[in-house]
């Protein structure tokens, strides 16, 4: 959940709905073979984040983790919790292989889930790579108040979902989803963290 100077992002769009902007972003990359050699060769990742600055966010983190439920699962857990992150997008594992588990683990941690993103995004898939759409389980949903994306790996598919539907869209999620904690102290915010 990000707190931090999130007061001095937030502000109100036209319709007066809440928006935090710019917004403090996390990628988290599912890679097995790239985890293992530590290959820093990351398109899908390096895809995001220069298209979420490009558009005046910042990328404050940048993982590496394997295709293991339990380790994406950790990690964004600790991503979702910190004060210097308001959305997490992940990249990679959302197949139908036996290690494609990142919709799994990442919607364990979902309090709300966000449907329309998948439709939406298999929709546009589906204009670029046809009846193969139906294999993505990229998913999306609210995390400890945090905005999360599940993305496919591929360049192209990382380009898709932020140009088209996260960027555009998640200042007003974030907003949305902190709404309610817009005026927590850091007191009341400490009890918060500690009933987590």
């Amino acid at each position: 959940m990000a707190t931090e100077d999130t007061n001095d992002r937030r502000s109100t769009d036209d319709h007066g709905h809440d928006v935090i902007d710019p917004l403090y972003v996390a990628i988290v990359t599912v890679s097995s073979s790239r985890a293992q050699e530590a290959d820093p060769d990351d398109p899908g990742g390096d895809t995001i984040e220069e298209i979420f600055e490009t558009h005046g966010h910042e990328v404050r983190v940048r993982e590496l983790v394997r295709d293991d439920y339990a380790t994406i699962r950790t990690t964004v857990r600790s991503l979702v919790a910190r004060r210097d992150v308001d959305v997490v997008v992940t990249t990679g594992g959302t197949g139908v292989t036996a290690d494609d588990v990142s919709p799994e683990a990442t919607s364990a941690l979902f309090e709300r889930e966000l449907p329309g993103f998948g439709e939406l995004f298999r929709s546009l898939s589906w204009e670029e790579v046809g009846t193969r759409a139906m294999a993505s389980r990229a998913t999306a949903g609210i995390a400890v108040d945090t905005p999360v994306f599940c993305l496919p790996g591929s360049k192209s598919a990382c380009r898709t979902a932020c140009e088209e539907l996260i960027v555009p869209e998640a200042p007003h999620l974030a907003g949305l989803a902190t709404s309610h904690r817009a005026d927590v102290t850091d007191q009341s915010l400490s009890q918060y963290e500690s009933d987590e």
